[in-house]
């Protein structure tokens, strides 16, 4: 989306907040090239369902003068920690610069509303093109082709639902805790704490770290009903619901 004006300023990063991959970047010190802001947490499922597409249009666009930053904003409590965050950016394969907003300094600055959310400054310095939760991708991405003056085949959908002509039913609402009961969905996801292993409809599953775990993926919209239990070690913090394409 394109903003209402074109000249919002891009917040500055606080400093003293921890960085991997980079040293601390400072954002006036970007001037002269795009910057693409994501916001994300990798305890929340869209935004690791929305993550590959940012590492992507780092590898694509990165040689071309686009900078990407992640900036990591806890909302749940496994995630508010800077090794898990460390660890979670190692496990996930990040290479671009993750920016650690353990205190939600970065967030107050942007006034974000959630997660995933992104901006993309230009050159200036100025925010052109800004978008909440997941889709939108091909928006995005011709919105950095237009910045950088380039143009090159779009990152082809990388989840069914994600294809802009395709049509999505929406899903059963998040629910606290491990649920029980029916559901309508694409896939089920519950957000773990802790090590051990969960039983999913009667089948054992191993937890190995705390995060977002995918339990169940359907080819398409489904109605089913779930039995999730947490075994020892572990608690299950939300068990969520992400959408399908319709059948």
């Amino acid at each position: 989306m394109r903003p209402p004006v074109d000249d919002i300023p891009a917040p500055p990063f606080p400093a003293g907040l921890p960085w991997v991959n980079v040293a601390p970047l400072r954002m006036d010190n970007q001037r002269g090239r795009p910057v693409l802001i994501e916001f994300w947490d990798f305890c929340r499922p869209n935004s690791l369902r929305t993550l590959p597409y940012v590492m992507a249009w780092h590898e694509r666009y990165e040689g071309a003068g686009l900078r990407v930053v992640s900036v990591h904003t806890p909302g749940f409590e496994p995630a508010r920690g800077e090794d898990a965050v460390r660890a979670a950016v190692a496990r996930l394969g990040i290479e671009h610069p993750v920016c650690i907003d353990t205190a939600h300094e970065v967030w107050d600055w942007y006034e974000n509303q959630g997660w995933p959310a992104r901006y993309l400054w230009n050159a200036e310095g100025h925010l052109h093109h800004f978008h909440y939760g997941e889709g939108a991708y091909g928006e995005t991405e011709l919105a950095i082709q237009e910045l950088l003056g380039v143009e090159r085949e779009l990152v082809a959908p990388i989840h069914p639902e994600d294809d802009p002509e395709v049509t999505i039913v929406a899903q059963t609402a998040d629910q606290p805790g491990a649920y029980c009961g029916p559901y309508e969905a694409g896939g089920v996801w519950a957000v773990i704490d802790g090590v051990g292993e969960v039983t999913v409809n009667g089948e054992r599953v191993a937890v190995t770290h705390a995060g977002a775990h995918l339990l169940l993926d359907h080819p398409h919209h489904t109605e089913g009903v779930l039995d999730l239990r947490a075994g020892e070690g572990v608690a299950c913090l939300a068990t969520c619901f992400t959408p399908g394409v319709s059948p």
